[in-house]
């Protein structure tokens, strides 16, 4: 068991983070599990369970949000459209999106498109972690790319 402990340790450094990540998910149950995961792995999260809540959020926030995790599906307004908002408040914002649909079904609907980053529902929070660390290396990859 003891030599389980410190890979189960390395995983757990592998995906933390020191972010500010704005959770958007209508659902309390999905929402407050991830929030939970994702606060101790040391980001700062911001919740809210609706599009004009975050927004709200995002208003009065002087500080960055580095990532918005948000549902696509939500009552009065799409994460799509919460997307696009937000990142003209705060620009510097990465978006992750989460769905229960299929990737398919949202670009035939031209809810989503390629370059949209779409995390399937129900995910593991490990799979999430991941998805947010590579979300933070591929931009900033390509922010490096743009200065050259």
């Amino acid at each position: 068991m003891e030599k389980d402990q410190p890979k189960d340790h390395e995983h757990s450094a592998s995906v933390s983070g020191d972010e500010t990540i704005l959770l958007v998910e209508d659902q309390e149950a999905v929402r407050e599990s991830a929030a939970e995961y994702l606060a101790e792995n040391g980001y700062t999260v911001l919740r809210a369970s609706r599009g004009l809540e975050a927004l709200e959020i995002a208003q009065q926030r002087e500080d960055p949000i580095h990532l918005l995790l948000t549902d696509v599906v939500m009552p009065h307004m799409s994460g799509r459209e919460l997307s696009e908002r937000l990142t003209s408040i705060h620009p510097e914002t990465k978006v992750i999106f989460m769905s229960g649909y299929s990737n398919n079904l949202l670009s035939n609907q031209q809810v989503l498109d390629r370059r949209h980053e779409l995390l399937q529902k129900p995910f593991r929070l490990e799979v999430l972690g991941q998805r947010i660390r590579e979300a933070f290396a591929n931009k900033r990859a390509a922010s490096a790319d743009e200065q050259k």
